[in-house]
């Protein structure tokens, strides 16, 4: 990785040239690659945050820039930051490269159009807080067929990277299927998917399947180190048992201060019925205080409840208050109601069984 984003502690798939946990992917594709036995589309499949678009982008590079009358030579993945080929895909702006994602919405993208035009850069706090499309539109999915009409440069390999597939609608879905259907020779497209069975059956019968695992407790903290090296030690051993195997949940839970929020929330539970009132109110004011305190706080409750049910002795009752829950946080996202008694009702009532 370069080393103004290990300092930095930013993590952009296109960027990011370190990868843990995932070597036995990494050795596959190289073999395919070496054997001419390349298949033309793949689904990286796996929980969110554990690398899938980072393996996507070196695989990526990695084609645009090795030698094919050279194959024995290559052992790893590895592009050097310094070479054209990894400038151009850090920068968007590599002609045998075409990205699929979200973008922002109409309204956000006005605002990223303009400061460009201005020549601005928006602030850290601007950034964070565009907001991107709920889904991939059809439209981009569509302009693959133009970037597959074209020619490569230099007779080499074209990539299409969609991350995610599951951001497509029933007509992206679609549109992309066409395409899975006869890719152009020397085409790899690579399709990054956090729930494949969510999938079309005929999307994945045409893909060659590759199970990404979530990372150990120990890869989780040794990348916490490298990406949030402020952290302390006892930070990053529990971020990294909070966070599920996906460093991406555990950077995300660092900077939102979820240790302290998810203590917050056993130290309530635990007391069980014996909980003050104020304790659970100060609590819940302070997951409602924005829609990305409360979204982080809806994942550690029913984090709690789902992780804590094997060690309970009323099992039945919290899995019961599990599934309540869910319903009780979807009902309250789809008919827009009070987020902060939806809390108060769920977490009292996880303390009445726990």
């Amino acid at each position: 990785m370069a080393e103004d984003q290990r300092q930095s502690g930013v993590i952009e798939p296109r960027t990011n040239t370190y990868l843990l946990g995932h070597a036995e992917e990494e050795q596959i594709l190289l073999n395919a690659w070496k054997n001419r036995t390349l298949h033309n589309s793949w689904l990286l499949c796996g929980i969110e945050g554990i690398g899938k678009a980072t393996l996507a982008f070196r695989f990526a590079r990695f084609l645009l820039a090795a030698d094919e009358n050279q194959r024995d030579k290559y052992n790893s993945l590895d592009v050097s930051v310094d070479s054209q080929t990894y400038k151009l895909v850090a920068n968007a702006s590599h002609p045998d490269l075409k990205v699929i994602e979200r973008d922002f919405t109409e309204t956000d993208k006005k605002k990223v159009l303009k400061a460009i035009k201005e020549g601005e850069r928006l602030s850290d706090e601007e950034l964070k807080g565009l907001k991107k499309s709920a889904i991939i539109k059809v439209d981009d999915v569509r302009t693959i067929n133009e970037f597959l009409a074209k020619k490569s440069s230099n007779d080499g390999w074209r990539v299409v990277i969609v991350d995610s597939i599951d951001d497509l609608n029933n007509a992206g879905a679609n549109a992309i299927l066409k395409i899975l259907e006869e890719p152009p020779a020397k085409t790899v497209i690579m399709l990054i998917s956090h729930n494949p069975n969510r999938l079309l059956p005929t999307i994945r019968s045409r893909c060659a399947k590759m199970n990404l695992k979530p990372l150990t407790e120990n890869e989780v903290a040794s990348l916490l180190r490298r990406y949030r090296s402020e952290l302390s030690e006892k930070a990053v051993k529990g971020l990294a048992g909070l966070s599920s195997g996906s460093i991406g949940k555990a950077i995300r839970y660092a900077d939102n201060a979820a240790l302290a929020s998810y203590d917050d929330l056993c130290k309530i539970i635990y007391a069980k019925n014996k909980y003050k009132l104020a304790d659970l109110l100060a609590f819940c004011d302070a997951a409602v205080a924005d829609e990305d305190s409360y979204n982080l706080v809806q994942e550690l409750v029913l984090k709690f409840a789902a992780e804590n049910v094997k060690g309970c002795d009323n099992v039945e009752e919290l899995a019961e208050m599990w599934e309540k829950a869910v319903k009780i946080f979807d009902e309250t996202a789809r008919l827009n109601l009070d987020k902060k008694q939806a809390l108060i009702n769920i977490i009292s009532g996880i303390c009445k069984v726990i």
